[in-house]
């Protein structure tokens, strides 16, 4: 077999090759083979038929298309290997001669993964928040904290702001009750926005059976979209009662005996979680002038590809489970279909550089994943699709996509390593140290949440069947689960 690559532009190429014919052989006798199996001549036992008979009958022609398609795969991959090629997706294959006994050729054009200079990224140099917990912060986090253990009690006056109203609901459209529109019984924080728009003034001021009407837009149900005749009745006013914040709430709430020692923890608390969101904010602006560094030439066929999965995975998946198309999302969100095509299509961009820039660093400071990473990694993941770590686990592994998991965590590795070499100050001009043990953690962990989040589907516009496959597999798990 001969091959040759001809550069078409940086991220696609034309392979051209010849076979001679007698490197078919095997092709062709198990298109004969297969042929045989599959049909009858009088006077020949099933199986047994000559060569030369299923030419005469059934025509030369239709043994080597079948020959062709069996060897075509097998031909192309020896010629990508021998060309050193890093593909993307499926190649447009062209026969362009075929030569009963002689020859066989054909032409292959794939798009290619670009070859990517990594920039000097050591003078990168980036703004963060400073890390600064007021008073204020903590006395928010108590009152929180002192919410979530607050207690009802019934009163006899009309109902406020805060209340917590017992309720039953009737709603009409054009005079006629809906048949989702009855509820009784319902609990309603007033103020809390929790119902239908307008409920909050309708059942201000109602004592224990007062009722009130209004109008409201419906936002759900049979008569989404229209407006609606809604009757409130107030069955009983309840008042919300904070506990005070002592001691005795520290030992109610906490594993604390002191409320200065419950404040302390939750000052500690909140300076942890700032310290990951500003780890996290590093990483997040280090990427974008890394990217900004890089040129990164994108094949048109996997943009395009790209895009269309993640419009696809927005629409039957995010927005599937939230009970929305795409055009209602559109106007919750206030865009357009143009702006949401042109904000698509920056985020795909920037996805597939993404992975392409962290994937060149991963080979050039020669980064591994060991089965550690790879598992903490999968934890987190499990986590974010609700189910078990087994669960996760077996569905990646049917699903072929454990190399998936590892070159997410082989990115994440890679961002650290930029966002270490960068200099990073925060907005009080403070260097600020991402090389403490917990905050190189923190940092590590965002940069993988980031890079997995950035580049994530870029594999599965490249082979979209096989993380499908994945999603599906999860899927069909959970609902077993639940089931």
């Amino acid at each position: 077999m001969k091959s040759a690559v001809e550069t078409l532009n940086p991220t696609r190429v034309r392979l051209t090759v010849e076979v001679p014919f007698e490197e078919l052989k095997d092709s062709l006798d198990a298109a004969y083979k297969k042929i045989n199996q599959q049909v009858t001549v009088k006077g020949f036992r099933k199986g047994k038929i000559p060569a030369r008979v299923i030419d005469q009958r059934f025509g030369r022609g239709a043994v080597l298309e079948e020959a062709v398609n069996d060897a075509l795969p097998k031909f192309y991959t020896d010629a990508v290997n021998e060309g050193e090629l890093n593909v993307l997706g499926q190649p447009e294959v062209d026969i362009t001669e075929l030569k009963d006994g002689e020859l066989l050729a054909f032409t292959a054009e794939v798009d290619i993964r670009p070859v990517i200079e990594i920039p000097d990224y050591s003078g990168i140099e980036v703004t963060v928040d400073s890390i600064e917990v007021s008073d204020e912060d903590v006395d928010k986090s108590l009152e929180q904290l002192r919410d979530r253990f607050a207690s009802t009690n019934p009163v006899e006056r009309a109902a406020a702001e805060g209340d917590v109203v017992t309720i039953d609901l009737e709603a009409k459209v054009d005079g006629e009750v809906l048949p989702d529109g009855v509820a009784t019984g319902v609990q309603y924080t007033i103020g809390s926005g929790e119902l239908l728009d307008g409920i909050d003034e309708a059942v201000t001021g109602l004592e224990a059976g007062g009722e009130a009407t209004f109008s409201s837009e419906l936002k759900g149900g049979a008569a989404e979209g229209k407006t609606a005749e809604v009757t409130v009745k107030v069955s009983q006013v309840a008042a919300r009662e904070l506990p005070e914040l002592d001691d005795e709430f520290a030992q109610m709430a906490s594993e604390f005996d002191t409320l200065d020692e419950l404040k302390a923890d939750s000052r500690k608390r909140l300076e942890s979680s700032k310290q990951y969101d500003q780890a996290t904010q590093a990483q997040e602006r280090v990427l974008d002038e890394l990217l900004k560094l890089a040129e990164v030439p994108i094949p048109e066929k996997l943009l395009a590809e790209e895009i269309n999965t993640r419009k696809h995975n927005l629409e039957h998946h995010q927005l599937g489970q939230m009970g929305l198309d795409l055009a209602k999302y559109l106007e919750i969100q206030g865009k357009t279909e143009e702006e949401f095509d042109a904000e698509t299509k920056e985020q795909a961009e920037k996805g597939i550089k993404t992975q392409f820039i962290l994937d060149e660093l991963v080979n050039k400071e020669k980064l591994n994943v060991n089965q550690e990473e790879l598992t903490e990694h999968l934890m987190r993941r499990a986590q974010s699709s609700g189910m078990s770590p087994d669960q996760f686990a077996q569905a990646v592994v049917e699903g072929g996509q454990v190399p998936m998991l590892v070159g997410e965590v082989a990115r994440g590795k890679a961002l650290a390593v930029v966002v270490e070499a960068a200099k990073v100050i925060d907005t009080n001009g403070e260097i600020v140290d991402l090389d403490d043990e917990d905050d190189d953690e923190a940092a590590e962990t965002a940069g993988a949440a980031d890079a997995t989040e950035a580049a994530d589907s870029t594999e599965a516009a490249a082979d979209t069947e096989a993380e499908e496959k994945t999603e599906d597999k999860a899927e069909e798990k959970a609902d077993k689960n639940e089931a």
